[in-house]
């Protein structure tokens, strides 16, 4: 392999490297506005409980509505 093969190859390797970093990068800040959200509703239900709100019943154990 050449010089010039050599080099073609290495600048392939990084574009590829980039382009991965890159993905990886949104991906993550992806995650963390997600998780930032998740974090926030989560404190919002602490808050609310705290405060003496009702508990969030699962579907499943909540009565069922009276009928007419």
């Amino acid at each position: 392999m050449n010089m010039d093969e050599r080099l073609i190859e290495l600048e392939t390797r990084l574009a590829y490297q980039e382009r991965a970093i890159e993905e990886l990068n949104q991906a993550l800040t992806g995650q963390q506005r997600q998780l930032d959200q998740l974090l926030l509703r989560l404190k919002r239900i602490e808050t609310h409980l705290q405060q003496g709100g009702e508990p969030i019943a699962r579907p499943n154990e909540e009565p069922p509505p009276p009928h007419y």
